[in-house]
């Protein structure tokens, strides 16, 4: 694999690989290494003009979350197909073509996996047991729940404005009863500037109709899994470095994923 590595070290026990944009070429899908598309820090600075397409996105894994060019909405990428949810909820199949500024992805290997109920918090806190304190994991919940409170963002026009103004405009909405698939992936906070720390999920009904950016939820009945995420491959601008947020970036982070 042609690359050029920027920065190339350990992270609270992750093996962290920074791929300078142009000219490089990603690996194919491995078990327990992930792949990134740009940094929170690039989207946090409104930098949403897509840098790879979807189709070559599905190369690296089968499994993730992200967005899409020009912050159209949240993309899910689950069992090897992607997903788009629009800024009502509304989902589509996403072309090869369209390209993405931001995303995470990894072949999906369940490693661990337990039956669970309950609301946001009790149900995290059983996959966090799961994990063992690896530092990353990729997630899956699925099952049916009795409401998921979800959010998605309309398609920004340039000049975009900063993340955080993006996000208040919105739009929140809630599926009950539903059946279906919450994706995503959690991040130590050793990694802030680069991903989202804590939590990041996405869902994806059953009937593959209905998605979003998850906000809340309870799962009435169902069963949630991880898969160990060893290698971080991450597509970042020349001169990005690693290393803990500033306080006020992290709390815009917290801001534009819900308060969490």
């Amino acid at each position: 694999m042609s690359r050029e590595v920027l920065d190339e070290h350990m992270i609270a026990g992750l093996h962290v690989v920074a791929l300078e944009r142009g000219g490089h070429h990603h690996e194919r899908s491995h078990p327990h290494v992930a792949a990134q598309v740009g940094t929170i820090a690039e989207l946090l600075d409104a930098q949403y003009d897509g840098t790879l397409a979807v189709g070559e996105l599905l190369k690296r894994g089968d499994f993730g979350v992200g967005t899409v060019d020009g912050l159209a909405g949240e993309l899910i990428v689950l069992d090897g197909e992607a997903f788009l949810a629009d800024v009502d909820g509304h989902v589509e199949l996403v072309p090869d073509e369209v390209t993405t500024p931001f995303s995470v992805v990894c072949p999906w290997r369940s490693e661990r996996t337990v039956e669970v109920s309950g609301e946001r918090e009790e149900v995290l806190q059983a996959v966090r047991e799961l994990g063992n304190q690896q530092p990353v994991l990729a997630i899956r919940i699925e099952g049916r729940f009795s409401h998921v409170s979800l959010r998605s963002v309309q398609r920004q026009v340039k000049p975009y404005q900063p993340l955080a103004v993006a996000v208040g405009q919105q739009h929140e909405f809630e599926e009950l009863e539903v059946d279906g698939t919450i994706v995503g992936f959690s991040f130590p906070l050793a990694l802030g500037g680069v991903e989202v720390p804590g939590e990041h999920l996405h869902f994806l009904s059953r009937s593959h109709e209905r998605g979003g950016h998850v906000l809340d939820f309870s799962l009435r009945r169902g069963s949630a899994a991880v898969s160990f995420v060893d290698d971080l491959h991450v597509e970042v601008p020349a001169g990005f470095t690693f290393g803990k947020p500033a306080d006020a970036q992290l709390s815009e982070i917290r801001t534009v994923e819900g308060g969490r």
